[in-house]
């Protein structure tokens, strides 16, 4: 696996991650405010066609719009994130979906110690669902993204407001295609 957007305390153990995002970081395209960000951290591996992620995520949320999960990138244009988000004091499994414009959808939790999230793709559709205890999974979003099947796929996390956070990310799982079961 390799970064974008390195950040300095990280450390990768087994199948989990525990990093600490820098601060005034995101990945957001021209929707709401005209500016384009691509300075959160993306830890990945490439990936052709078919795939499911999934990871457990822990993270000490405490700023608008802190932000831990899954990606998904083709470029810096064409991209989806999904995930947990801190907005107004809470928690909110969370789903950017951008194609030169980023859009956003998000639902409520209860502010869980933990969050499992999932992002699956078959041909050309994916799948983002979120679990509070790691066995339901509940979806939020089908989409297209794109049918380009060569991508990115890992974990992400932005601090776009505050002065960056920690998370820990467990269990992280990948199978695609061209292998039966990957990790980190």
């Amino acid at each position: 696996m390799r970064w974008l957007n390195e950040p300095r305390e990280w450390n990768a153990l087994g199948n989990g991650l525990t990093a600490r995002s820098e601060p005034k970081t995101d990945f957001w395209r021209k929707t709401h405010d005209g500016g384009i960000r691509d300075s959160g951290h993306f830890y990945f591996d490439s990936v052709v066609g078919d795939f499911s992620a999934r990871v457990k995520i822990r993270g000490e949320y405490n700023s608008q719009y802190d932000q831990a999960g899954l990606m998904v990138r083709i470029d810096e244009r064409t991209w989806l994130k999904c995930g947990i988000e801190y907005v107004d004091g809470q928690q909110f499994a969370s789903a950017v979906v951008t194609r030169n414009y980023s859009d956003w959808s998000i639902v409520p939790l209860q502010n869980p110690p933990a969050t499992w999230i999932q992002c699956e793709r078959q041909g050309t559709t994916f799948a983002v669902s979120y679990s509070l205890d790691g066995t339901e999974f509940e979806m939020i979003r089908q989409l297209f993204l794109t049918d380009e099947t060569d991508q990115q796929v890992g974990m992400m996390l932005a601090a776009p407001k505050g002065k960056g956070f920690s998370v820990r990310f467990e269990d992280y799982r990948l199978i695609h295609e061209s292998s039966d079961a990957d990790s980190l």
